[in-house]
């Protein structure tokens, strides 16, 4: 059953001497349901000074972690991580006399010691899922003054305080994943006072580690375990750590042919429940089987309509090795390697099959073994068609694989006791083209859709496809925090949860300047993925991008001004703290901003070879050089950066030949003796008078009556979102000509499933006109408009010059307005009916 949703963080007290109990004991306050957060003025976790509290550090040493040994091994791990932290803090890991106590309630003697002599009141925290309290206590035990208590409803919960204090002492949770050194503080102090945390809006949250050829495979195998030479126990320790840190709690592992599957080796589970880690597996491998790596007989036979026997003795074999730990059972049957179902041809024959699976494989498991089931990709249609799934499985429901949900959770589907949840995609290999590269997703994009998500009740479980992991940490972080708390994080500005991930990753003197480098970066790349530099698809006759002269020329002085940015960042890092600047902004925006200098340079070669041929030499050479210096920033990131700890991590996409149907093909550069020796800076952009007139969605003019700017989002970095049925009003002057309006929206999905985006636009004095996009997945207007991260649809009337008002009607809430656009038309046309 789904746990109640409430805030993830309430500050209960923090000037609460008013609730101290006689004899100076600390009373608890939990402050259940959804009550907003304490009035009372909030003090952090820990101070860098003197004052009142428990001091964790000071000159004599560190606190001492105090646990109980009947309590869970994650405590234990988490206990080790947290004293650790503290000497990487402070300096030093002597101790200094005062104490730590961390436990979970019921497993630790002297917590639950607290609790029955009245000096802890624990009674709201009883039964609540992932939750924790830290808070100072007097007198906790003859001989110490006082203590830092942190308390835990279960094993996660306590594993998530100690993680939170180490947070607060100043070590990232990306401390080991992107080398982020903490600050030095001499003096720690937890300030008197009582903090309560979760529980998690969203009950399972964590990563799926998936087309790892290419990064995170080659890199465990060859560099950070090359005795397993897989990505093997000692890879998912490091990943268990980040997680716990990130208060995640779920992962789905590596599942490719070039990885030996997780469960091969009995002791990766073992290790995962001494994590508390609960363990699931992908869409297409249900059962917790990895298909491509454990399926020995033809892919033919992995058919459950004619072998049946084996294919259910292939699965019990894994609930008997897997039911004693903690895991989350997908149901249901794909092919081999996320292809379609074997067997049925079509959605009638599929329907009555996987409802045949869903009744064999849950007569397999334990009656409470929690179960999911993803229709993912045409599976969904299957369900659409009147699959009946049993009412406590929760339905995961997948994006259209960038970024965009498909399909949310009805009436019906909201009163189901298993819930939903969301498969998300950060990284993808597939049609039309993969984007496996560079993390370019803007995190205004995560915190739209899914908390569209949770608005419709998708709050069970929230899964994030990472790929390689590297070098998606800031969306993997932000997609994390949105699951742990969804109306604290998805109230703040994008920019302000950017500057607080870079304050505690690069440094708060640095954060500004790092939040306006990151926001411009997700705004040029938002318009075209740096994996997506190709305007035709695998297969297709190749043809330049559609960008005019211009318009390239101001996309690549804004990488221009972008890579100015990073260069004069570069040397204000703290010297301690450069490898991770290079990993987590240096490389992905530099290497970005190169790829698109190389493809629209070699384009510019093409295009002026023959009118104008110094022109397009220079251009060649500047394609050439932007291609070297990426070769030479990828060769540092895997040979040289941390002493050569990520050899391997990082390869430029398209890394090999393998799925080319689905991957960029490689620039074809000029031959270097057709160029000069050196290139020369690119001539300045033309004024931007030449392009078409543009206004912005959200320059609407009156007040905002129903309608809200979506910071961080669109190509000016702004967009228009309808929280009610709205009007947006709008004038503009146009020059001499004949123009066409094109409304220009993200290609999202209508709330109700199947109906096409819709919108109305009355221009000038005449009545309002409905304009629609189907939204098919799959088609050649789903591929064109995911590429684009665009949609558009077109008043099919001619436009004159002169001043026009037009007024936008917005109804459905998944409908994002981007901008307008008022393309020329040829004299010719007539003034109604314009098309393409």
């Amino acid at each position: 059953m789904q746990q109640a949703a409430l805030p993830g963080f309430h500050r209960v007290a923090s000037r609460w001497a008013a609730w101290r109990r006689p004899a100076g004991a600390l009373a608890l306050l939990l402050a259940l349901g959804g009550a907003a957060r304490s009035a009372v003025a909030e003090t952090p976790l820990v101070a860098f000074d003197a004052g009142p509290g428990v001091v964790l550090a000071d000159a004599r040493g560190v606190a001492r972690v105090v646990t109980d040994p009947r309590d869970h091994a994650v405590v234990r791990i988490a206990a080790a991580d947290l004293s650790a932290d503290l000497a990487r803090v402070s300096g030093t890991a002597t101790g200094n006399g005062t104490q730590i106590w961390l436990g979970t309630l019921g497993r630790s003697a002297a917590i639950d010691g607290l609790a029955r002599r009245g000096l802890l009141d624990v009674s709201k925290l009883r039964g609540a899922w992932e939750s924790f309290v830290i808070a100072t206590v007097d007198r906790p035990a003859p001989g110490v003054a006082s203590a830092l208590v942190i308390v835990g409803s279960d094993r996660r919960g306590t594993a998530f305080g100690a993680y939170e204090l180490s947070r607060a002492i100043g070590v990232s949770p990306w401390h080991w994943w992107a080398d982020v050194t903490p600050e030095h503080h001499a003096l720690l102090r937890a300030p008197a006072g009582v903090a309560r945390f979760g529980p998690p809006s969203v009950k399972y949250r964590g990563v799926f580690l998936n087309d790892e050829d290419w990064g995170l495979q080659p890199w465990a195998a060859h560099t950070f375990e090359p005795a397993a030479g897989t990505i093997g126990p000692k890879t998912y320790a490091k990943l268990f750590e980040l997680m716990l840190r990130l208060k995640a709690n779920l992962v789905w592992p590596a599942m490719h042919k070039v990885t030996r599957p997780f469960n091969a080796d009995p002791g990766n589970a073992a290790l995962a429940d001494r994590y508390a880690i609960v363990m699931g597996s992908s869409h297409s491998e249900p059962m917790l089987r990895n298909n491509v790596g454990e399926w020995t007989a033809p892919a033919e036979r992995f058919n459950y309509a004619t072998n049946a026997a084996g294919v259910a003795r292939y699965w019990r074999e894994r609930v008997a090795t897997n039911a004693r730990y903690e895991s989350l059972w997908t149901l249901g049957m794909r092919g081999i390697h996320d292809s379609g179902m074997v067997g049925p041809s079509d959605d009638a024959g599929r329907r009555a099959l996987l409802e045949r699976i869903f009744a064999d494989q849950r007569a397999m498991l334990p009656k409470d073994a929690p179960q999911v089931f993803t229709p993912y990709k045409e599976v969904l249609d299957v369900y659409r068609s009147g699959l009946k799934v049993p009412r406590d499985v929760t339905l995961l429901w997948p994006d259209d694989n960038f970024g965009y949900i498909r399909h949310l959770p009805d009436a019906a589907e909201r009163q189901r006791p298993g819930g939903s949840g969301v498969y998300y995609h950060l990284s993808y290999l597939g049609a039309p083209l993969s984007y496996l590269w560079l993390s370019t997703t803007p995190p205004a994009l995560i915190r739209e859709e899914l908390g569209r998500a949770w608005d419709a009740g998708a709050r069970q479980m929230w899964v994030a496809n990472v790929g390689d992991l590297k070098p998606g940490e800031l969306a993997t972080d932000y997609f994390l925090q949105l699951a742990w708390d969804v109306p604290a994080t998805r109230a703040q500005p994008i920019d302000a949860v950017v500057r607080e991930w870079a304050a505690g990753t690069l440094g708060g003197d640095v954060a500004a300047d790092t939040t306006t480098i990151l926001a411009e970066h997700h705004r040029l790349n938002f318009a075209r993925r740096p994996e997506h530099l190709q305007w035709w698809l695998p297969g297709e006759l190749s043809r330049p991008s559609p960008l005019s002269p211009p318009e390239i020329a101001t996309r690549l002085a804004a990488f221009d001004t972008l890579d100015a940015r990073v260069r004069a960042l570069a040397p204000r890092i703290a010297a301690d703290r450069r490898d991770a600047f290079f990993e987590l902004v240096d490389y992905p925006v530099t290497a970005a901003a190169l790829a698109n200098i190389r493809l629209f340079d070699a384009e510019a070669y093409d295009r002026l070879h023959d009118s104008d041929p110094a022109a397009a030499a220079q251009a060649g050479a500047r394609a050439r050089a932007a291609d070297a210096d990426l070769t030479r920033l990828t060769r540092r990131y895997n040979d040289t950066l941390a002493s050569g700890k990520w050899r391997g991590m990082i390869a430029m996409e398209p890394a090999d030949g393998q799925w080319r149907r689905y991957r960029l093909t490689p620039p074809i550069l000029p031959a270097a003796a057709l160029l000069p020796a050196e290139a020369v800076a690119r001539p300045q952009a033309p004024a931007a008078a030449a392009a078409a007139p543009v206004v912005e969605a959200e320059a609407a003019e009156g007040a905002r009556t129903g309608w809200r700017v979506i910071d961080g989002l669109g190509r000016n970095g702004a967009a228009v979102g309808a929280a009610l049925p709205a009007q947006l009003s709008y004038t503009i002057d146009l020059p001499p000509g004949r123009w066409r309006l094109v409304a220009e929206l993200l290609p999202s999905y209508a709330t109700h499933d199947g109906d096409p985006l819709r919108l109305t636009l009355a221009l000038d004095d005449a009545a309002p006109v409905t304009l629609a996009a189907p939204r098919v997945t799959g088609d050649a207007a789903w591929a064109r408009a995911v590429l684009d991260n665009r949609l558009e649809l077109a008043l099919p009337t001619a436009l004159a010059a002169g001043r026009h008002r037009f007024t936008v009607g917005l109804a459905d809430p998944a409908l994002i307005l981007d901008r307008f656009r008022f393309d020329p038309l040829p004299a010719s046309l007539p003034p109604a009916g314009a098309k393409d």
